[in-house]
């Protein structure tokens, strides 16, 4: 028998035959315990489940106005903007939420690796997160693909034509993913289907996600497990409260791109139709995946018979991959940075060299950038392969407190102001 209880007689009539409302009560409402001390970086979680929301309603509705055909799509993208109604807003909302999506995925990203979120019990929370991030990956190039300008066409030729590096099964691969021996209107296809469907794959992935979330509870800043029910309070009200004022904010900075700066993070020569037989001077992929595309470009030599094509995508992928085997390359028992001072200093330098490889995959393959980018690629290489383990011997965290309650009940938050920085002032 449910425990929930309504004053209205509709309500309480569905909850007696389908309890989706004390589900949803103890899921993300007041039977739900949180632990007391979140800040507000745990509200880019919520802003990706919003993010996601809007790219599949507009998405929805701009499927309805394109026309999947290499001579007609990128007439269709000019359709939606000039003649359907509201059609120029859907498609910068959908554009430009893409860039959004990537913006909290990636806040959300590091601020699970400046609090430990991946350590156990929460390894398998944060590999399904990773295999989020290569899904939303998949699903922002396949409709980047779409509009069919210059850049969506090169960029599909450029990247689609890297699998032709695996040996004997990689002339194959870019054979199928082109659906014929260039890229054409199968691919365009076949880009279309996928991008429709991979939104729902991922809803899916969610799903499981916040299942894996609500085995053993949200991480918190001080990275220790809640001890009881002083450390905790209700999810609802206080963090709803906390995610609607955050999403307040998200949303007013999307609209504020959307109207008065629509075309800011894209590519204008995107603007002109596909063209096989005009190559851009410079070949771009949107701002999210440049790290990734430095690192790939930064590899111009062979190691003994492997080839350097192939052992750049090898890297370029392993960049992702390598975070799903992040819990057993970090060994260290403490989660939080705010007790690992060493490891806090290589975090930011992490950030820092993250940011340098967009840089450098922003910019035309040629000295210095290329030698930059080789630094870059072997710091972000070694941060996870070499210096995250000898931390895990080497270093010598802070003591933790007893309790989440302890630090305020007894004076102690005065102590942990002392390292303060960027992510615990939120």
């Amino acid at each position: 028998m449910s425990d929930f209880k309504s004053n209205n007689a509709i309500i309480q009539w569905i909850e007696y035959r389908l309890p989706i409302f004390s589900f949803i009560d103890h899921s993300v409402g007041s039977k739900y315990p949180a632990p007391r001390n979140l800040s507000y970086w745990w509200n880019f979680g919520s802003l990706a489940g919003l993010a996601l929301v809007i790219m599949i309603a507009t998405g929805i509705v701009l499927a309805m106005q394109y026309t999947p055909h290499v001579t007609m799509a990128f007439d269709s993208v000019e359709r939606i903007m000039r003649d359907v109604n509201y059609g120029w807003m859907l498609r910068y909302i959908h554009m430009n939420g893409a860039s959004f999506f990537f913006i909290v995925v990636y806040i959300h990203l590091f601020r699970g690796l400046y609090y430990g979120s991946y350590k156990a019990p929460r390894e398998l929370l944060w590999m399904i997160g990773v295999v989020i991030l290569l899904a939303m990956m998949a699903t922002a190039f396949m409709g980047y693909v779409l509009p069919w300008g210059q850049m969506s066409f090169w960029a599909a030729k450029v990247i689609t034509n890297l699998f032709s590096a695996i040996p004997l099964v990689g002339e194959t691969i870019v054979t199928w993913l082109w659906g014929g021996f260039t890229v054409g209107n199968p691919t365009l296809n076949r880009f279309y289907a996928l991008h429709y469907l991979l939104p729902f794959v991922i809803v899916g992935l969610v799903i499981i996600h916040i299942w894996a979330l609500h085995r053993f509870g949200s991480n918190n800043p001080l990275g220790i497990d809640v001890k009881g029910p002083q450390d905790t309070i209700p999810f609802h009200p206080y963090y709803t409260v906390k995610d609607l004022y955050g999403m307040g904010v998200y949303l007013i900075a999307f609209a504020a791109v959307v109207f008065f700066a629509p075309n800011s993070l894209g590519e204008p020569i995107n603007y002109v139709e596909a063209n096989p037989l005009v190559t851009p001077a410079h070949i771009v992929p949107e701002w999210y995946f440049l790290p990734y595309y430095a690192i790939l470009r930064s590899i111009t030599f062979d190691i003994w018979f492997i080839p350097a094509k192939l052992i750049g995508v090898i890297m370029m992928f392993g960049s992702i991959l390598i975070l799903l085997v992040l819990p057993w390359l970090d060994r260290s028992p403490v989660r939080s940075a705010r007790f690992r001072p060493l490891y806090r200093q290589f975090f930011w330098i992490l950030v820092v060299d993250c940011i340098v490889l967009g840089w450098v995959g922003a910019n035309p393959p040629e000295p210095p950038y290329i030698y930059i980018g080789q630094v870059a690629t072997a710091y972000y290489f070694a941060h996870f392969i070499i210096i995250l383990p000898l931390l895990s011997v080497l270093e010598r965290p802070r003591p933790l407190p007893a309790s989440i309650s302890e630090p305020v009940l007894k004076g102690g938050g005065a102590a942990l102001g002392a390292t303060a920085n960027p992510m615990e002032k939120a």
